[in-house]
């Protein structure tokens, strides 16, 4: 059993996780994720590392309340254990020293833009960091990222810390200061990431995204993480999660994404019903 040694609460309905995983935290890096498990009722879930300590064998989540697995998993407390944690899945990112290098990270997407940060900083990288979130009182890590960023500019939908707007905007503040933006990291919605990728496509700017499609076995078995890039079909589980942003068919990701939109509005409905204890 892999369990909770530490529960923070970041903003309303987000919760980080500090889970005692110590083969995992052996051998996983940046850009990699796991996939956990509460019990055997459970769905599986995929969750992208926010952090990791190998000395302490521990690996730091971060999840929102979004529908009924989730909502178990930011309902647990220190003590309590998942079934399963495994990993690491997939590819790690690509870490050199590129020269300088953006790390933009949209809502819940700034937890695992986090350690790709760090590991860049560490490789010599002058490491910008543009954090978006709707409001100020959802922004997350906004400390841990200012830790591993030489610089941050932050962003919000409706002003109240920062830049007003979106993402998009903080990265045009960057690029007015006439930095020379060699790679970009973009992780967030897929809204996001798509408003990212078009606004640096014309400028040349290679993006990175890390995608986060409907995922059951993280294996490449089952086939339900399948995205276009480039006009060819890869698995964002074992081709993956990371791909170039130009490349990426956003359009058909976000129709896939949205399947079973309905059966997790249900799910969710249901959980909260059995907690009031009342009736659908």
């Amino acid at each position: 059993m892999y369990q909770v040694i530490k529960k923070r609460l970041l903003a309303a309905g987000i919760a980080l996780l500090e889970v005692n995983a110590p083969a995992v935290a052996a051998k996983v890096e940046p850009g990699q994720f796991v996939i956990v498990r509460v019990d055997e009722q459970s769905e599986r879930i995929p969750l992208t590392v926010m952090d990791f300590d190998r000395e302490k064998g521990t690996i730091t989540i971060v999840v929102q309340d979004v529908g009924y697995s989730s909502a178990i998993i930011t309902g647990m407390n220190e003590g309590d254990s998942f079934q399963d944690f495994v990993g690491p899945l997939g590819v790690a990112s690509e870490i050199e020293n590129y020269g300088t290098v953006v790390c933009i990270g949209g809502g819940l997407g700034i937890a695992p833009v986090h350690p790709i940060a760090r590991a860049l900083k560490e490789a010599g990288n002058h490491v910008i960091s543009v954090l978006g979130a709707r409001s100020a009182d959802l922004m997350i890590l906004e400390d841990e990222m200012r830790a591993v960023s030489n610089e941050v500019v932050v962003a919000t939908n409706d002003g109240s810390q920062g830049v007003k707007g979106f993402v998009t905007d903080g990265l045009a503040e960057v690029l007015k200061q006439g930095h020379d933006v060699k790679v970009i990291w973009a992780i967030g919605p897929m809204i996001m990431m798509k408003a990212v990728v078009e606004y640096t496509r014309p400028l040349g700017i290679k993006t990175i995204v890390s995608m986060n499609p409907i995922m059951v076995d993280g294996t490449g078995m089952c086939g339900a993480c399948r995205i276009s890039v480039g006009n060819e079909t890869k698995f964002a589980c074992v081709d993956g999660p990371e791909f170039d942003g130009h490349l990426v068919d956003f359009d058909l990701a976000m129709k896939r994404l949205a399947y079973y939109k309905d059966e997790e509005n249900r799910a969710k409905a249901r959980l909260e019903c059995n907690h009031e204890g009342g009736h659908h």
